[in-house]
């Protein structure tokens, strides 16, 4: 794993320059692993044409990681200015260190709530109709730093189930993303998986958005494929982060920038976020304190 970290971040340093080092001609966005490279560059196109000039800046580049930790590394070694993560991701970098980013939005559901579910799905035709009927089975996670792919059914399962997650499933495995969680759960290599959506709207839509959402969106699910075994507790919506040192003019430019995009450009907004939603709501460490507090608790850093 530490090499794996070390590898990403190295190759975050490459591309983005020397970290610490302030360069307001070039504004650097982290993406997450967690679907096709190709998708996730297209989803971001239209905000690299249009930040530029709300910024002032010479041009934005991307920096599509691997998986999560891939962004976690280049945001803790100044690489990157902004990134859209998930809680438990945010918590990983705050708890290395504090002092790397700021959460200024998250995302506001069409019915008004700031929260989304961990979805456990499993194929229709495999006889699991419930989640007791995965007792002894194979559990695939999306991955280690997803709030609603492990750290979320970590720690609300045992209540579900009435026993650890080693005790009640016969194996468990990490899926390499979300996206690919629910490939892998449709081929058989798990009997179950645990990915994400909004919870609103209807499951056979792959509801008003999220992973499966995005994935029935991109042709590539078909809803009637799969059943929903479980539903975890509320999550807090993931926060948009920018680095804390980035000076604050440009940190005001880019929040009004984002605060407005729903209004200027719901196509680029819908694309960036996977989904349908309201707006973006203003937040601050505290909204992820519960969050944070749950990863150091069970996982650590």
């Amino acid at each position: 794993m530490f090499k794996k970290a070390l590898f990403a971040a190295t190759a975050l340093l490459t591309l983005a320059g020397a970290a610490g080092a302030e360069n307001l001609k070039e504004f650097r966005i982290g993406i997450i692993g967690g679907e096709n490279e190709a998708d996730r560059l297209r989803n971001y196109q239209c905000i690299t044409e249009k930040l530029p000039s709300a910024l002032g800046v010479e041009k934005v580049s991307l920096f599509p990681a691997a998986d999560y930790d891939g962004v976690v590394q280049g945001l803790l070694g100044g690489t990157l200015d902004y990134a859209e993560l998930g809680a438990s991701a945010y918590a990983k970098v705050y708890l290395a260190k504090p002092e790397a980013v700021e959460p200024i939005l998250t995302t506001i559901q069409t019915d008004g709530s700031m929260g989304y579910y961990t979805v456990m799905v499993a194929r229709k035709d495999s006889g699991i109709a419930k989640l007791a009927d995965m007792k002894g089975k194979k559990l695939g996670f999306a991955d280690p730093d997803s709030t609603s792919g492990y750290l979320v059914p970590l720690v609300t399962l045992p209540e579900a189930t009435g026993a650890p997650v080693k005790e009640f499933f016969g194996s468990t495995g990490f899926g390499g993303g979300h996206e690919n969680l629910v490939l892998e759960v449709l081929k058989g290599n798990f009997d179950a998986g645990t990915t994400f959506g909004s919870g609103v709207g209807d499951f056979k839509d792959g509801y008003t958005s999220g992973n499966l959402r995005k994935m029935v969106d991109k042709g590539i699910l078909n809803m009637d494929d799969l059943v929903e075994l479980w539903k975890s507790p509320l999550i807090p919506n993931g926060p948009v982060v920018v680095r804390s040192s980035l000076n604050a003019d440009m940190k005001h430019k880019f929040k009004d920038f984002m605060m407005n995009l729903p209004k200027t450009d719901p196509a680029c907004f819908s694309a960036i976020q996977g989904g349908n939603f309201q707006g973006f709501a203003e937040v601050n460490v505290n909204f992820y304190k519960p969050i944070i507090d749950a990863r150091k608790a069970t996982i650590g850093g």
